[in-house]
């Protein structure tokens, strides 16, 4: 059955696209932060620990909502490690880093997934697609806020 919501074929494929790349940034994004959840030593072990599981669990749960948006849309929402790769602008990091360096890490990657949602609520707005602006807006939120919150640890 044709989807008629308001928005037309070529902007929903546009959308689609770019949460495709918010997708797979916040999924790699989780996977960094459930790795340094197993993986942190050090006197602020039980700390970041905590924080890193606290992160992890909301970044499982955003996945499934941009998914399914993508869904929404009409489009096949990526989901395998190769897709994710593809079109993640966040790297994998080899071995296992220091607590500050996970720290840095995460600041960046927060930052990245808030600079891509940046990207693709541009031409949301600009189709009139209020849901996925009003996901994209919450995102924005939780990433620049968890940055914020990573980078004051990393004060001296």
């Amino acid at each position: 059955m044709n989807i008629d919501i308001g928005i037309d074929a070529k902007h929903r494929e546009q959308i689609s696209a770019g949460l495709s790349k918010v997708l797979a940034d916040t999924y790699t994004l989780y996977l960094e932060t459930h790795n340094f959840h197993w993986n942190v030593t050090g006197p602020m072990f039980q700390t970041l620990h905590l924080m890193f599981e606290g992160q992890y669990n909301e970044l499982a749960l955003a996945v499934d909502l941009v998914a399914e948006r993508i869904r929404a849309l009409d489009f096949p929402a990526p989901g395998t490690y190769r897709q994710f790769q593809a079109l993640s602008s966040i790297k994998e990091q080899d071995g296992i880093p220091k607590a500050e360096e996970m720290i840095r890490l995460l600041v960046q990657g927060h930052e990245t997934v808030a600079r891509t949602s940046r990207e693709v609520f541009k031409v949301a707005e600009q189709a009139n697609d209020q849901p996925t602006c009003d996901l994209l807006t919450q995102r924005l939120q939780v990433h620049e806020k968890t940055a914020w919150m990573l980078r004051s640890l990393l004060e001296r």
